[in-house]
């Protein structure tokens, strides 16, 4: 009897002794089922980014934006397809520039430039400056082609550039940016009210103050 109880006893022993380590395994089989959600977690990090990247920094941006015309040549869509000084001449609020851009003779110039950079003034801008200086810079050409020509750069500047920048202009003087977001400025006197605009030849960011060389 001793002996039987003993057996009955160590078998009794040995199952409690097992019970835990079957229930583990069959937990540790559950584990691995939940483990793909970790692998959508790493995907939800791996997939935004790029999203995130590509639709950044590739649409005008700015509250002066909201005049362009939904439609038509003045659109955004439409001014993609032109030379950026075609493209100007459908935008009314750059009437001012454009007349100017006609007096220096200087249309031919930018629409046959490649991959450059305006900074716009509208005719706000050139409100700024009193009529009778105005008058007198556009009858002196040579003066207006070198204030026009200081706000071209001869390249196409993205507004990652633009964050904190130097760039020699067409007129050989520097312009400095600066800035994030949806908000930069010019020589840190001009500020950018609708940006990276694209033309067929040009990335335009419209100024609310007119650049004077350097």
């Amino acid at each position: 009897m001793n002996t039987l109880q003993i057996r009955r006893t160590a078998i009794a022993v040995a199952a409690a002794a097992l019970l835990p380590f079957s229930l583990a395994a069959c937990s540790d089989s559950g584990d691995t089922k939940a483990a793909p959600p970790a692998a959508g977690d790493e995907a939800k990090t791996g997939a935004s980014n790029p999203m995130d990247d590509s639709m950044t920094g590739d649409k005008p941006f700015g509250a002066a934006c909201a005049g362009v015309p939904e439609e038509g040549a003045g659109s955004f869509d439409g001014m993609a397809k032109d030379p950026v000084a075609t493209a100007a001449s459908n935008n009314p609020a750059l009437s001012t520039l454009v007349a100017a851009v006609k007096q220096a003779g200087l249309v031919d110039t930018l629409n046959n430039a490649k991959d450059i950079t305006v900074f716009a003034p509208t005719n706000d801008a050139f409100a700024k400056i009193p009529k009778a200086d105005l008058d007198k810079v556009l009858a002196d050409k040579e003066h207006l082609t070198k204030i026009l020509t200081y706000h071209v750069v001869g390249q196409r500047l993205t507004p990652k550039q633009l964050e904190n920048g130097s760039f020699e202009t067409l007129q050989k003087g520097m312009v400095d940016t600066a800035g994030s977001g949806e908000a930069y400025k010019v020589n840190d006197t001009s500020n950018v009210v609708c940006g990276n605009v694209k033309t067929a030849n040009a990335n335009v960011y419209i100024v609310d103050t007119v650049l004077m060389p350097k």
